[in-house]
């Protein structure tokens, strides 16, 4: 029996059941990335002989019963973003300076897989420094879209996304500043979850040769993808709460329920039209098919309410916060320049792309007024939740897009239905939910008339992540979930 495509809750049945043993499970993904990731190039660094050697020592520790004593990942087989920390692996985020960078403890969301029992088969490929919805960098090189190979997995988690969809391990664990863990499970048509800001830890997610602190991070977040809803659920359970070096001291993770089991009970808003960027046919009618599945299923649906915090500002809210940050170590010398082209813009340009240059100049005053615009959409999204569940709206407006290396990217464009927009406005999308610090499920809905996998996202309220979770397991049950692309053949 072939074990590659099964989801991690049926591999610990069966792994309880006796019907296979780790050694097994590990044995099957590692043949299986050494015959297809030829083709992908998503595992960037294998650990192949430590992960036997975890096999191993999990089924000794099954046979003792240690899977009784809260370790639900005992055995299965994962992969982990390059761009954690492994003890004596590799951490480069692509940069070819850093290439020979291995640090010497795990990121504590490394050690949390390892303690639930998760056998690590290596490290998944990123975009150079994290900073692209592609993913390719000098070290690695490209990894390509396994539903069609001249397009993108996304990025930065787009080798995660890549290996799920290729049957390289049940989980992965990858990071979301914009949309990292968002758009590649929609390219690669898997799953994905942004957790509420703060929730998860994210010490040692961090750039080679920098200290590993507990620092916490603006807009940035660690989370879980699986092939489905309920997979990812289990992984989040793993990866939740506070650093132990910090609010660890003193705070336990106690994460409500879902507001509701049934899906006639959720009172869902669905938005797919955004002012500032149109959304692609594609992408538009898996929102519509969302829709129907939900209003089928007896939920509330709406498509419009005044309670929605503006859309427009938020997208400006978040490239400013996003920019900012991005750009606060850069050396004087670039700042110049920047300030240079920033005099050259007009006082009423009021694009995305004029609000991201005027951002890479802002004094802490002005962020400190952008930071208090966030707190106001928050304010407006609390409100929003006291009428409803869950938003569900696109993540990117297009499908998987071909491959784009120019070495400036602020001069590449998105394609949406034959008309070209700025490369990084599509990012608005998935700005929706980061800029207040939302959670965010990603989801797969079907596919494009060129085949792409499409998803949409449903955005729940903070700190509730149970809701749009349960939400997405309702509706993988309507519309269906995961399908491996059809260039994947079964392992003989």
């Amino acid at each position: 029996m072939e074990w590659s495509f099964h989801t991690a809750e049926e591999l610990a049945a069966a792994l309880r059941a006796g019907e296979v043993s780790s050694v097994e499970l590990t044995d099957e993904a590692i043949a299986r990335i050494e015959r297809d990731d030829k083709a992908i190039n998503a595992v960037c660094v294998p650990d192949f002989d430590r992960a036997r050697a975890a096999a191993r020592d999990a089924d000794r520790a099954r046979a003792r019963g240690e899977d009784r004593d809260g370790r639900p990942l005992l055995g299965i087989p994962v992969t982990v973003k390059e761009s954690f920390n492994i003890a004596g692996l590799p951490t480069t985020w692509g940069m070819p300076q850093h290439r020979d960078f291995v640090p010497d403890e795990d990121a504590v969301q490394v050690s949390r897989l390892k303690a639930a029992g998760a056998v690590v088969l290596g490290k998944t490929n990123v975009p150079l420094g994290l900073q692209d919805i592609q993913t390719f960098n000098e070290i690695y090189g490209t990894t390509l879209n396994p539903w069609d190979h001249g397009r993108t997995s996304g990025g930065s988690s787009g080798g995660s996304a890549a290996a799920l969809a290729c049957g390289f391990g049940a989980l992965s664990i990858g990071s979301d500043l914009a949309g990292s863990l968002r758009t590649p499970a929609h390219f690669c048509g898997v799953y994905a979850h942004k957790p509420t800001l703060g929730l998860a830890a994210t010490r040692g997610m961090v750039p080679p040769a920098e200290p590993a602190w507990p620092v916490d991070l603006d807009l940035a977040v660690v989370g879980p993808m699986a092939r489905t809803a309920r997979d990812l659920t289990l992984l989040l359970d793993v990866m939740a709460g506070p650093d132990p070096l910090t609010f660890g001291m003193a705070h336990r993770l106690a994460l409500p329920p879902a507001r509701h089991e049934r899906l006639q009970d959720f009172r869902v808003l669905v938005i797919d039209d955004h002012p500032l960027l149109p959304t692609g046919a594609a992408v538009r009618a898996g929102v519509e098919r969302v829709a129907a599945a939900l209003a089928g299923g007896g939920a509330r649906v709406e498509r419009h309410s005044p309670l929605l915090p503006d859309l427009t500002e938020a997208a400006t809210l978040y490239m400013q916060l996003l920019v900012s940050g991005s750009v606060a170590r850069f050396p004087l010398e670039s700042l110049d320049r920047l300030r240079a082209r920033a005099d050259e813009l007009s006082p009423d340009d009021r694009s995305l792309d004029a609000a991201r240059l005027r951002a890479m100049l802002f004094s802490h005053r002005e962020w400190l007024e952008t930071n208090h615009g966030r707190e106001v959409h928050r304010d407006g999204w609390r409100r929003l939740f006291a009428e409803f569940d869950a938003v569900v709206c696109p993540i990117t407006p297009t499908p998987a897009f071909p491959h784009d290396h120019h070495p400036n990217p602020l001069e590449r464009l998105i394609d949406i239905d034959g008309v070209e927009y700025p490369y990084f406005d599509q990012l608005v999308w998935a700005g929706l939910a980061t800029m207040p610090g939302l959670p965010a499920t990603a989801i797969p809905v079907g596919r494009s008339p060129e085949g792409l996998p499409v998803g949409v996202q449903l955005i729940g309220p903070m700190f509730e992540d149970r809701t749009p979770l349960r939400l997405a397991e309702l509706l993988e049950q309507q519309i269906g979930g995961f399908h491996p692309p059809a260039s994947i053949t079964p392992s003989v």
